[in-house]
């Protein structure tokens, strides 16, 4: 679905406003977005958005200046293709402004988003990022990990082979770089990656969990994994950052067999 260019006659594009959105939906939007993008929001007639029903639940919670139903929200996800990017970015052209948003936080990280401001960059329209919650640097800022130095792995991958393998190079990179390494996994695949973890990482690396930021149920704890392997701790299958940080030059040990 693309959307609709608006009337000819534009002299100018207009602006691609990117928004982040509440974490929860337990999470009130005036709590955790500054009032400059609630502003922002509520003056916008079209939005561009991982789920068109998501993206109407939190402009209900946040209200708007028009009926709901005046206000254009075309879908951009994992499933768009390349070809599909133009058409999104035409009303923007043709001097409308749009606001892009995801599922929960920051678009564009870990979100498909990304694509399309490469192409407005690519097309000399302008691209705004307005404030609001990142899980990752929220949890980054309350992990007591290295801050100054650190990367995002994105997801790991679900083979079992493939993960163990990425997660002793992710450790491996940490202890040579002094870098914290941080990523996600599907809410459901939550505790299939902590086990995973707890059982390649070396005992004195430590590791961060960080679940359901900004909501009522948030949990962040940084434990050595030594520490987390005697809590046999259960994770809730809700959105969580992990994060590990190695002791630095360490020699590898042999991991047990998971």
């Amino acid at each position: 679905m693309t959307a609709a260019a608006p009337p000819h006659g534009s002299s100018a594009p207009g602006t691609l406003w990117l928004i982040p959105t509440p974490l929860g939906d337990a999470s009130e939007p005036a709590d955790v977005l500054p009032a400059q993008t609630l502003r922002r929001v509520k003056s916008l007639d079209l939005l561009i958005a991982e789920r068109a029903r998501s993206a109407r639940a939190v402009l209900k919670a946040i209200g708007t200046e028009r009926p709901l139903q005046q206000i254009e929200i075309v879908e951009l996800n994992e499933h768009t293709p390349e070809s599909a990017l133009p058409g999104l970015l035409a009303p923007v052209l043709a001097g409308r402004d749009a606001g892009l948003v995801s599922e929960a936080g920051c678009p564009a990280v870990a979100d498909p988003g990304a694509r399309l401001i490469a192409l407005a960059h690519r097309s000399g329209v302008r691209v705004i990022p307005m404030v609001g919650p990142s899980a990752l640097l929220l949890a980054l800022m309350a992990s007591g990990l290295n801050g100054q130095c650190f990367a995002f792995a994105g997801y790991l991958p679900q083979d079992a082979a493939e993960r163990n393998d990425k997660i002793v190079a992710l450790e491996s990179r940490s202890r040579v770089q002094g870098e914290t390494q941080l990523f996600i996994e599907t809410p459901y695949r939550n505790q299939v990656l902590f086990e995973a973890l707890c059982a390649k990482l070396a005992p004195d690396t430590l590791l961060l969990v960080a679940s359901a930021l900004t909501l009522p149920d948030e949990r962040i704890a940084t434990r050595t994994v030594a520490d987390w392997r005697g809590a046999k701790t259960t994770l809730a299958k809700v959105p969580t950052v992990f994060g590990l940080l190695a002791t630095p030059g360490r020699a590898q040990r042999p991991r047990r067999a998971t």
